[in-house]
């Protein structure tokens, strides 16, 4: 059986309607990914098939434009294009690399082949760098940094693309410390612009708190100290528990389906659950309600979503928590200050004073924000407590929120 894949060949451009011809192919592939996408399983096989295709694509296009230079140049992807993460209506982001500063032997062929992509509906984002201007590039901006630790190489000069990698590693530029810091910073901005909190009426399912974007500045990070592959290695680096990294995967994958879900229903780029597609996500994620007065199909849609993000985000300043200790404290002497009987401060980080404080004092889940509140020479809680705190959970029952102690204890944290 003939596959799309098999139609991608230099071939195509001896026909007439070479460009009507790879339009066609591509509505095809968006046709036939469309149709596989189902709501309640993984779109991981979806993200790196659109991926693969567009590498035929850009492939053919490249060897046909560049002719002589195909092999002169080299041709990246970058991005959620270079992490093999493609939406249906995600943006094809690719840098080409030049072998010198002369442009104008590549001007007319690069210009050709950016405008027939562009003619065929990819819209690339794109640059045209040599090395050195990529590295100094990189050191004035970690988010091109950040780009550049994802680029893939699909054709072309192999040599230059590993000439680059090895100018961008961290021992020449961004070491991890440093990175840890710039994307620390990004990550609040990017919260202070959502007012801090996942639960907007209308949230965005890759930028806002607990979003898709929480998800990348773990990996980012990880792989920047690591140069990991896979987020796997978090339990190999004794980050996380088997629970937790299953846990984080599987929010990731939920927001994914949500994610690639709206880009099908908008057929544009669209990242926001706003309220005119809420209702047609819930039908499809498979919460209907008889009464759609009441709006519950959308009510338990969206509770689902947030209790998703609220998960994300937990895990998401545990592992950056844990992340500072290791990078950023590392093996600087333990400065421990007593701050009562049940938790202590840890170069400035509170800590539990044992594993079983919660368990023996449940309303201690209280009182440890309490005591942030009211110590603000305190610059947060040790990631070993996080989790102690994510584990007990559960002890927040009906004779807790009953309890007058603990009732005193939330309104004192508001005062």
């Amino acid at each position: 059986m003939i596959t799309l894949n098999q139609y991608i060949t230099t071939a195509l451009f001896t026909l007439p309607d070479s460009l009507v011809q790879f339009k066609s192919l591509i509505k095809q592939k968006d046709i036939e990914l469309k149709l596989q996408f189902n709501p309640h399983q993984s779109v991981s096989g979806l993200l790196k098939e659109k991926s693969d295709f567009i590498d035929l694509i850009l492939n053919c296009c490249w060897e046909y434009f560049l002719g002589v230079y195909a092999k002169q140049l080299s041709l990246c992807a970058v991005g959620g294009y270079g992490r093999r993460e493609l939406f249906p209506q995600s943006d094809i982001d690719i840098i080409i690399l030049l072998d010198s500063e002369d442009r104008a032997i590549y001007q007319e062929s690069l210009s050709n082949f950016f405008s027939f992509l562009w003619d065929i509906g990819l819209k690339p984002g794109h640059s045209v760098r040599t090395v050195n201007e990529c590295v100094n590039e990189a050191i004035n901006d970690q988010t091109i940094m950040t780009s550049l630790m994802e680029f893939n190489l699909i054709a072309g000069n192999e040599l230059l693309y590993e000439a680059l990698k090895l100018r961008i590693t961290p021992d020449k530029i961004w070491p991890s410390d440093q990175f840890f810091s710039a994307k620390m910073h990004e990550q609040q901005l990017r919260y202070t612009k959502f007012h801090d909190t996942a639960y907007n009426l209308e949230p965005n399912i890759k930028e806002g708190p607990g979003g898709i974007r929480d998800m990348q500045v773990i990996a980012w990070i990880f792989k920047r100290h690591y140069n990991s592959s896979t987020l796997k290695e978090l339990i190999k680096y004794d980050f996380l528990p088997e629970s937790d990294y299953a846990e984080l995967i599987s929010a990731r994958d939920v927001l994914w389906r949500i994610r690639y879900a709206l880009h099908l229903l908008t057929d544009r780029a669209e990242n926001r659950l706003i309220f005119d597609y809420q209702r047609d996500l819930a039908k499809q994620f498979g919460f209907s309600a008889d009464n759609q007065l009441y709006n519950q199909d959308v009510e338990r849609f969206m509770q689902f979503y947030f209790k998703t993000v609220q998960g994300l985000e937990r895990l998401n300043e545990m592992l950056l928590q844990l992340f500072n200790e290791r990078f950023i404290i590392g093996e600087k002497v333990n400065k421990i200050t007593p701050i009562n009987e049940k938790f202590i401060a840890i170069n400035g980080y509170l800590e539990a004073i044992n594993d079983s404080i919660f368990e023996q004092h449940p309303l201690a889940l209280l009182e440890v924000f309490l005591i942030i509140q009211l110590n603000p020479e305190l610059l947060g809680i040790r990631a070993t407590t996080i989790r102690l705190i994510r584990n007990n959970l559960h002890l927040i029952d009906d004779e807790f929120r009953a309890n007058k102690t603990a009732n005193r204890l939330f309104i004192e944290i508001f005062r």
